[in-house]
């Protein structure tokens, strides 16, 4: 009698390392408020010199270099993350800036924007078809945008720079055979002479460094290359273990827990147009995510 097969071992779950990212992301303003001493522009140099080693340590325990290697031996997808490498150091320095000059419900509604400015490029550019609902929710959030542009003027550049900047970031790196931690590294590798150049250049200023002058502050500042390298790996694991569009509905997490930071922690006063362009955005993810939902139901059956 021939003994039955084994049963192939579960497959892991993504819930754990995708909840993990978004809330890294979602609570990092309370990081930013830790270094708020330090210049934006400065804090960006610091975050990229700190994240390489980082980067370079975690690709090694994952046995990546090859990865790594092949990607700079092409010089299509180096010209590529060059791009992305731009793109994602405007999204960092207008992010930490925001949050260090109080407009953190302008981030939160930049990255509210984001899926759906993806599905905008993702027909744009790409050539992919919007469903109804999707075009439903992408006009409810233009008339958000309308209404920022009407009565809260002075921030909606936040708020469409970050969207666009992390929009256009994810739309480079589509185009590039590359996982999502060498791509930081070889990213962080090309930015790497800016920043220190910008770090030099604090140093050599009346004020000096920020770095060096005291423990504790040296000690945030290197970390910010945790809370750069350590929820993108998170979220590679859960991109590769879990349902993308279960993914896109979990992203929503991390700008929802920046809006709460900003009413309750930051006490930031929530003006009508705000608030307005905060229900419409939210009606448009409610719309996205029931498309979402029923395409993945449609698919099953």
């Amino acid at each position: 009698m021939t003994a039955p097969a084994p049963s192939p071992a579960p497959r892991p779950s993504g819930l754990a390392p995708a909840l993990g990212a978004y809330l890294i992301w979602g609570f990092l303003p309370l990081y930013l408020i830790l270094v708020q001493s330090v210049p934006p522009f400065e804090f960006v140099g610091w975050r990229i010199i700190w994240t390489l080693p980082l980067c370079l340590v975690i690709v090694a325990f994952r046995r990546q270099f090859p990865e790594l290697l092949a990607a700079l031996k092409s010089p299509r997808s180096l010209l590529a993350l060059a791009a992305s490498a731009v793109l994602i150091g405007i999204n960092w320095f207008v992010y930490i800036w925001a949050i260090m000059a109080g407009e953190v419900y302008a981030t939160s509604i930049g990255y509210y924007l984001n899926p759906l400015v993806n599905v905008l490029l993702g027909t744009l550019v790409l050539g992919e078809k919007l469903s109804r609902r999707q075009w439903i929710a992408v006009a409810i959030a233009a008339v958000a945008v309308a209404l920022l542009a009407a009565g809260a003027v002075t921030s909606l550049w936040i708020s469409l720079t970050l969207g666009f900047s992390f929009a256009l970031y994810g739309l480079v790196r589509k185009q590039v055979a590359v996982g999502s931690l060498p791509g930081l590294t070889i990213e962080s590798a090309i930015l790497l002479a800016p920043a220190i150049a910008i770090a030099w250049w604090y140093g050599m200023s009346p004020a000096g460094s920020s770095f060096g002058q005291d423990a504790w502050m040296s000690g945030l500042i290197i970390f910010s290359g945790v809370v750069t390298a350590v929820p993108l790996l998170l979220f590679a694991i859960a991109a590769r273990r879990m349902d993308y569009s279960t993914l896109g509905f979990i992203q929503y997490l991390s700008p929802t827990i920046v809006f709460f930071l900003g009413l309750f922690v930051f006490e930031q006063p929530l003006a009508p147009a705000k608030l307005a362009s905060f229900v419409l955005i939210w009606v448009a993810v409610g719309v996205f995510v029931y498309d979402l939902w029923a395409r993945r139901r449609a698919a099953s059956a």
